[in-house]
């Protein structure tokens, strides 16, 4: 029998019909999502999960987990011979090894505590597979043993920093460096720069400088200091600036206008030390207790520090004085300037009257030799023939920043006097 349905109720039915299939769809749905999922899960746990593995530990580029590694120090009296027995390797090897190394390095230039290491078989603890010499802070010596032998050289990869200092000084640069844990060659290197401007002999209490520079570190340590990019010295409250710039594909160094820090002349024949007496018309000779005239700087120093020549020249004496000068040189620079460098201990190699020299050569060594109550240097200068103070002298600068290259220079020169101001602690 037919059911009949109202009309009105027709709209209502279709609503639920919609209804209906809409749920069928979502159990579909469900079902089908369910099974993915349950799949999926499956895959997880059925698949052998991925190890993650750690970066093998380096050291000469060997993975030291594969090996038993021994390291040593170079003992005075050893050589290669001598190291490489004490692990067992026989001589005939030992003899192979040295002859093949001469082209890559001459084994008999190891050096005292210099470190070298044994990375041993770990199947066979006594075999050798490696053995590892370590030149100097950056280059190494491989000789590979483990198969035919190979020998080769290899560098530390090397990480440069760039650093500031800045200091005030209280005694000398040196120790103000020493004080703030900075390296002391910074102290040498801006001695070297400033050798034609500033004499670090008359530091006063005061002065003060700041620096921009290179630091070079090997695994986590100082190998020493790279370039100076620039620099400020304030030295009897004048400003000393010093800015590396490139011209005609040579760096050097130039001031705040542009004048090239280097001149005719250094201002001192030696390194770091204390004058002992000046320049003087009237002084009371230590050994002979009179006074007289003094027309030059004594410079004490250890015997055997090195003395340099202040400028270019030729010498034109190379001399004995019993009972004045000892060992002394003089040097003619140009048709102005003469030097003399007195009490040497020994003569620089290859100096003779005659031979040219230049600038910062040694030429000699602080000695006592002649009249002299101690070691020391006596620096005389001589301009047309009389005798100058070497402290007064007014050296003219060499070749400026050229025209060309000044707008460049100008931006370089803001660009590093920003940055040295910088700098704090100043």
């Amino acid at each position: 029998m037919k059911i009949y349905i109202p009309q009105k109720y027709q709209r209502l039915k279709r609503i639920l019909i919609w209804i209906v299939s809409f749920i069928l769809l979502l159990q579909v749905a469900y079902f089908v999502y369910d099974q993915y999922e349950t799949k999926r899960i499956m895959k997880e746990l059925t698949q052998e999960k991925e190890v993650v593995r750690p970066e093998p530990v380096m050291l000469f580029n060997l993975p030291i987990d594969s090996f038993t590694v021994v390291p040593g120090q170079v003992r005075s009296g050893q050589n290669l011979s001598d190291i490489l027995m004490k692990q067992g390797i026989p001589m005939t090897e030992i003899d192979a090894i040295s002859k093949k190394s001469v082209l890559t390095f001459d084994v008999r230039k190891m050096k005292i505590n210099n470190p070298f290491y044994f990375f041993m078989s770990k199947t066979q603890p006594s075999k050798v597979e490696y053995f590892i010499y370590e030149i100097n802070p950056v280059d190494y010596v491989v000789y590979d043993l483990s198969d035919s032998l190979r020998i080769y050289r290899e560098k530390k990869p090397i990480v440069t920093q760039i650093k500031t200092a800045s200091g005030v000084i209280t005694s000398s640069l040196w120790n103000t460096m020493k004080a703030q844990a900075l390296n002391p060659v910074l102290a040498m290197d801006l001695s070297e720069i400033y050798a034609w401007s500033i004499d670090f002999f008359g530091i006063q209490k005061g002065d003060k400088f700041r620096v921009i520079y290179e630091e070079n570190f090997v695994s986590g340590k100082s190998i020493g200091i790279g370039r100076i990019f620039a620099a400020q010295f304030v030295h009897a409250k004048e400003d000393f600036y010093a800015f590396r710039f490139t011209q005609n594909n040579e760096e050097s160094y130039f001031d705040d206008k542009g004048k090239s820090l280097k001149k005719a002349f250094l201002k001192a024949p030696l390194t770091f030390n204390r004058i002992s007496s000046k320049f003087s018309n009237s002084r009371f000779h230590p050994v002979l207790k009179i006074y007289r005239p003094h027309h030059g700087i004594d410079y004490a120093a250890p015997t055997g520090t090195p003395v340099v020549s202040i400028g270019e020249g030729t010498v034109i004496t190379k001399a004995y004085q019993a009972g004045g000068g000892g060992n002394y040189l003089k040097i003619k620079h140009n048709s102005v300037y003469t030097t003399s460098y007195m009490h040497l201990s020994k003569f620089g190699a290859g100096i003779a009257a005659g031979s040219r020299v230049k600038q910062g050569q040694v030429i000699g060594y602080v000695g006592t030799t002649g009249l002299s109550s101690g070691p020391h240097l006596d620096f005389r200068v001589f301009m047309n023939g009389s005798p100058v103070n070497p402290l007064t002298i007014k050296s003219p600068p060499t070749e400026p920043v050229f025209e060309k290259n000044m707008k460049d220079y100008t931006v370089h020169r803001d660009s590093m006097m920003t940055k040295l101001a910088a700098i704090k602690n100043f």
